[in-house]
């Protein structure tokens, strides 16, 4: 008995979806670690603006810079005195070009 062909030949349509498939989850896959990666340098810039306020209230504040830069490399860090306190912007540029930026206040300790 034999098979009979089909007006269509259906011959390779499976690969070419599963071929689909996968570079649909490459992609989703992909995009999940630039968010997940985004998290994490969030996390970075809160960190690294909570020790640069920390540092400047205590009259430090070249250290404050300092450790902006070691905990969040590449990171701006902006600071703004605001009578007797401190306010701290940390920015930086994070995966996929997304900006990223946290701030930080602390009371001046005194003298």
């Amino acid at each position: 008995m034999r098979c009979r062909r089909s007006e269509t030949d259906d011959r390779g349509m499976v690969t070419v979806e599963a071929a689909i498939a996968v570079c649909a989850l490459l992609i989703v896959m992909g995009l999940a670690a630039a968010g997940l990666t985004a998290v994490i340098e969030q996390l970075r810039c809160t960190d690294a603006a909570r020790e640069a306020a920390r540092l400047s209230a205590r009259g430090e504040r070249e250290r404050g810079v300092q450790a902006v830069a070691q905990i969040a490399p590449g990171a701006t860090a902006e600071f703004q005195d605001e009578g007797d306190a401190v306010r701290v912007v940390v920015r930086l540029r994070g995966p996929l070009g997304v900006p990223l930026r946290a701030t930080a206040f602390a009371v001046l300790e005194p003298r």
